[in-house]
């Protein structure tokens, strides 16, 4: 048993390390708040309040560089005119800066950043005349708050206040620490989370570097629960000893005092004595309004899960879904060679009902990886305070379609270009205040993040209303790179000109700054949403303003598809981007500057050709052509026949082994087969960016020498059938 301490030392902190975001999160945007509302007495305090949870987390996990940080600014924040510092706003974007360097630093094991600099702000912050006045009357008067349990600091008071106006029972838990704990300090908590799990701990004695703090703990606890389901969580064996529950606070008039002092073991008769038993008895403060219940029902039922589990159960679904195909497949092979065969319905309907279930159970995990783009949206407000700093702009930031849902995979992978897109609409799109007055605009520009469902797609679109981009420098610019000619150039609409700005090393400022001009940045944006089978489009408005749409699928994981065939291999699309199936023949088929288009009723339609052209003098064989939509624009898909639809489950290819962008990935049919589902962004990408004379080439047999790799790839996962 001698392991167990160093487990819950592990345990406490990777919750640590996971809780702390949130926590950092909150100092930056109530730092953010009282940037814009300086003396604001209440936002200090929430700041003190996220300041002191996270320096005794830290101190609970042995993080004793980080927890005394956090305590010196707590200090500093609890002075009596703390708020009316203008420093302390900066002070506390320094030190979120800092904590995030530091948890990054204990988490990988690296050396921890300096924090002098951090330190000496804190302490000129504490140091100023009316600070030192402060801590003067503070001697003066009372004991602080932390040596005595009786007394609790103001903001303390004021969340008391409110729980109990709020509806909630306020306790007064104190625990007794078992002596005999091996670790007294990951123990408090371990405690606290217990009791984290039935109410909202409002505040907690002795601190934890007191020499008190191994032998008892005290915690203010606002909850809708009884008094004996409160001792129960407290009771924690080999760490508790005792615990003992007092009502402080109630919504409605109770007894006396409700009281009830546990044991983590029975007495030796196996039975409670009568007056434990009596002093049990919730009183009348234990029982919950029905909404405050609903509310603390739905906040004791979320469960941290990490996302690789979930990822691991969504696989497991993918290969139920190939199991189903599989089946498919065996009960049509059955039905032709049994025709009259009674069993045949039996089978159907089994099928059928195995069928729903499944597709029931695969809803419900893909909504267990959606996750509201808030939690990324909610990282730019200070981004957007930094950047606006160096760049001498003034820019709001106005966020709309926090509550979208998106696959966690996807959040993630779309932070990087966001970035990007968001950095460049402040230092390329919106104008320095006194261009904007000039311009007849308000001197503060805004950049927007609007996020919402269209179809099966999310939409999230980062947009500012500054300059625009001028499509006239765009073309200049690429024509200087060597990126296209003069004649070709003027024969650019507006949407191809403005896709250069996505080739690697496009860049139009006029001088490299910390922020822009490296010709870094856009590029990445298309790779990255290429990758995610996802697409990115531009409107833009010379002087009012530029939009960056991002079209995104809702999961990478299950995809609803069009199979077909060309040059006898199997390939498959998204169904989403496919708008209409035409027949036409060669003959139909032109050349413009190299490039092969169809005229489509009163559209002429650009065609992508997988395979090789047809053989001279074979001008009426039929072709099948899939009218695809890839960002704004419609394309047309050559491909020899079609093979019907099917949900697909995506296996992602060995880069070693199966280099290409051109396809996402692959998924394994019913009977075996492999198929490629093609990256439809790249394969566009990649006949655009060919030159004319290089066109004949680029644009036909693309993926011919892929798929036998593929096969060989994918074969383990279906156990030698290919």
């Amino acid at each position: 048993m001698t392991n167990v301490p160093d487990e819950r030392s592990v345990e406490l902190r990777e919750l640590f390390f996971e809780t702390s975001q949130e926590l950092l999160q909150a100092l930056n945007d109530e730092a953010l708040k009282l940037e814009k509302q300086p003396g604001d007495e209440e936002i200090v305090r929430s700041i003190r309040r996220a300041v002191h949870t996270l320096k005794g987390d830290a101190a609970a996990c042995g993080l004793r560089e980080l927890s005394e940080l956090a305590h010196q600014f707590e200090d500093a924040l609890s002075l009596e005119n703390a708020a009316t510092q203008a420093a302390v706003a900066e002070i506390a974007f320094a030190a979120a800066d800092v904590f995030v360097e530091m948890i990054a630093a204990y988490r990988s094991g690296k050396k921890l950043p300096s924090t002098k600099s951090l330190s000496k702000r804190i302490q000129d912050l504490t140091a100023a005349p009316a600070a030192r006045k402060s801590r003067r009357t503070r001697k003066a008067g009372a004991a602080p708050a932390a040596q005595s349990a009786a007394e609790w600091n103001e903001y303390e008071k004021l969340a008391m206040t409110r729980a109990q106006s709020g509806g909630l029972a306020v306790y007064h838990v104190v625990v007794k620490i078992d002596p005999h704990c091996a670790m007294p300090i990951a123990g408090r908590q371990l405690i606290h989370n217990a009791l984290g799990g039935v109410g909202e701990v409002l505040a907690v004695r002795p601190d934890a570097k007191s020499p008190a703090a191994s032998k008892h703990v005290e915690f203010v606890l606002a909850s809708a629960h009884s008094v004996e389901e409160i001792a129960a969580k407290g009771r924690i064996p080999t760490i508790a000893q005792e615990v003992t529950v007092e009502v402080m606070l109630a919504p409605t008039p109770v007894p006396a005092q409700a009281e009830i002092k546990s044991d983590p073991a029975p007495d030796a008769a196996g039975e409670d004595s009568p007056e434990t038993a009596a002093s049990a008895a919730p009183g009348p403060a234990a029982a919950p309004s029905p909404e405050t219940a609903a509310t603390h029902v739905t906040q004791e039922n979320i469960l941290r899960v990490e996302a690789g589990r979930i990822d691991s159960v969504l696989n497991l679904v993918g290969e139920l879904i190939i199991g189903k195909s599989m089946l498919q497949q065996a009960l049509s092979e059955f039905s032709k060679r049994y025709p009259k065969e009674l069993l045949r319905g039996k089978f159907a309907d089994a099928m059928a009902f195995q069928a729903r279930v499944l597709n029931d159970l695969q809803r419900s995990v893909m909504k267990i990886r959606m996750v509201p783009v808030e939690q990324l949206f909610r990282r730019f407000p200070r981004m957007v305070r930094d950047v606006a700093r160096q760049c001498g702009r003034d820019v709001e930031l106005a966020l709309s379609g926090q509550e979208t849902d998106l696959d966690k995979g996807i959040l993630d992978a779309i932070a990087e270009p966001l970035t990007h897109l968001v950095r460049n609409a402040i230092s390329h799109g919106i104008e320095s205040p006194e261009e904007r007055r000039q311009a007849g605009k308000a001197p503060q520009g805004v950049v927007r993040l609007n996020a919402y469902h269209q179809g099966n797609q999310v939409i999230v679109e980062v947009s500012d209303d500054g300059r625009g981009i001028d499509a006239r420098k765009i073309r200049a610019k690429a024509i200087e790179l060597g990126l296209t000619t003069p004649e070709e150039a003027a024969l650019l609409n507006e949407t191809e000109t403005l896709d250069f700005i996505f080739r690697p090393g496009f860049s139009t400022a006029a001088q490299v700054t910390e922020v822009s001009g490296r010709g870094v940045g856009m590029d990445v944006v298309q790779s990255v949403l290429h990758r995610l089978k996802a697409s990115v489009s531009v409107e833009t408005r010379p002087g009012q303003g530029t939009t960056f749409r991002l079209k995104l699928p809702l999961t990478l994981a299950i995809i609803k598809a069009l199979l077909f065939w060309v040059e006898q291999r199997l390939y498959a699309i998204p169904l989403n981007a496919v708008m209409e199936i035409a027949r036409t023949s060669e003959s139909e088929v032109h050349q413009v500057d190299n490039y092969e288009v169809l005229q489509l009723r009163n559209q002429v339609l650009p065609l992508l050709r997988l395979g090789r052209p047809a053989a001279a003098g074979d001008h009426k064989s039929k072709l099948f052509v899939l009218v695809i939509l890839v960002g704004e624009r419609k394309y047309g898909l050559i491909v020899d026949a079609l093979e019907g639809e099917e949900e697909l489950v995506i296996k992602a290819l060995d880069d070693h082994t199966f280099s290409t962008d051109l396809v996402s990935g692959a998924s394994i049919l019913g009977d075996g087969r492999v198929v490629l589902i093609l990256n439809l962004p790249a394969v566009v990408e990649h006949v655009a960016r060919a030159r004319p004379e290089q066109a004949g080439q680029a644009n036909s047999g693309l993926l011919l020498t892929h798929a036998d790799r593929a096969s060989v790839v994918l074969s383990p996962s279906v156990g030698g059938r290919i």
